[in-house]
């Protein structure tokens, strides 16, 4: 009657009595008619109790059993691999030892989970079986709280901001086009940007760590954490932010300097100064964020006192020479050099910038 053999899985839970070779036959046909796993359908559908499956697995294929409820999902590795990898598979990476990878499967059939996890990580796998209905459960939680780190990125005005980067073109690399454009990506860049500026910061540093991921602004000279990104976007954040100050996204290993300018309105347009420098982790950024509007403030917004302002503007009218400009981040020298620009900005002379 049925032209194929059960699969080792199927008929391991025959063998032990679980599920007759009839019942075992029919439901692993309706199974791949869905092109459901045959463990999520016999769960799903209340066949069979999800911890008897796991029991029966773990015997047929010598892999251990790991009940999920036991384990702190805040320490699990899951954002080692892409959440498009985790929901096509349903598979969670738990935890690292050395150069192995143990992966939560409720399924211990499907290699291809480990493969392509092995692949996208260059890590060693393992599987470790779990009950499908925690499974679900956990990989649930977790990409809820990949989503919540990026949330409030629903403004759609945010994918359309007119950016543009240096003169030199990108180079195309490991980083596909499709990555960089990617729409959260672009608009989590973007309202990071916009919120940079909205609160009066000097620099944006986007800093990647092993476990983690961490963007911070400098505020009066003091830096804040705003955003805790997954760690897993650190390559697809580098690759945009290059991408815009037209930067070799294919060239991870030696620090790049670019520059971009975001045009806010007809009038105001933001110039940001973009530098990135390898770590052991991937990619740090800092952007600096450079507002010619603030060269309009006037010398007397400095905040010099009496004497520097008149030695100040004493050089700054003589007929040549230099003035050097030094100090900590944050304490004005552009915005100095940007005000001294602007009072010698007069029609009838000339003014070259590097």
């Amino acid at each position: 009657m049925h032209s194929y053999t059960l699969s080792g899985l199927a008929q391991r839970l025959v063998n032990d009595a679980l599920m007759s070779n009839e019942e075992a036959h029919e439901a692993s046909s309706e199974a791949a008619n869905q092109n459901t796993p045959l463990v999520r359908h016999l769960v799903g559908n209340k066949i069979l109790d999800a911890r008897d499956i796991a029991i029966s697995a773990a015997n047929e294929f010598g892999t251990p059993v790991f009940d999920l409820d036991a384990m702190d999902m805040e320490m699990a590795a899951s954002a080692l691999i892409d959440e498009k990898l985790i929901r096509k598979h349903n598979a969670l990476p738990l935890t690292k030892r050395g150069n192995r990878l143990y992966v939560a499967l409720s399924d211990p059939t499907n290699l291809q989970a480990l493969d392509e996890i092995k692949f996208a990580t260059g890590i060693s796998t393992e599987a470790v079986i779990v009950e499908d209905d925690k499974l679900a459960r956990i990989i649930e939680k977790v990409l809820e709280a990949m989503d919540t780190a990026m949330e409030g990125l629903d403004d759609a005005d945010l994918e359309d901001l007119d950016i543009s980067g240096g003169d030199e073109e990108p180079a195309s690399g490991d980083v596909s086009e499709k990555d960089t454009e990617d729409a959260p990506i672009v608009r989590f860049v973007n309202k990071l940007l916009l919120d940079a500026i909205n609160k009066g910061a000097s620099d944006l540093h986007f800093e990647p760590y092993e476990k983690a991921y961490r963007v911070r602004f400098r505020v009066d000279g003091m830096l804040h954490e705003v955003a805790a990104p997954p760690v897993n976007l650190a390559g697809k954040l580098a690759a945009r932010i290059k991408v815009m100050s037209r930067l070799d996204i294919s060239e991870k290993r030696v620090p790049q300097d670019g520059r971009m300018k975001m045009k806010l309105s007809n009038n105001r347009a933001i110039d940001f100064r973009v530098s990135t420098c390898p770590t052991l982790f991937g990619e740090k950024i800092v952007m600096r964020i450079l507002d010619p509007t603030s060269a309009q403030l006037g010398i007397d917004a400095l905040g010099y006192d009496p004497e520097q302002k008149r030695l100040y503007m004493e050089a700054l009218h003589q007929p040549y020479g230099m003035i050097l400009v030094t100090g900590p981040t944050g304490s004005g020298k552009t915005v100095s050099l940007y005000t001294g620009l602007n009072i010698l900005n007069t029609p009838e002379r000339n003014i070259s910038t590097a």
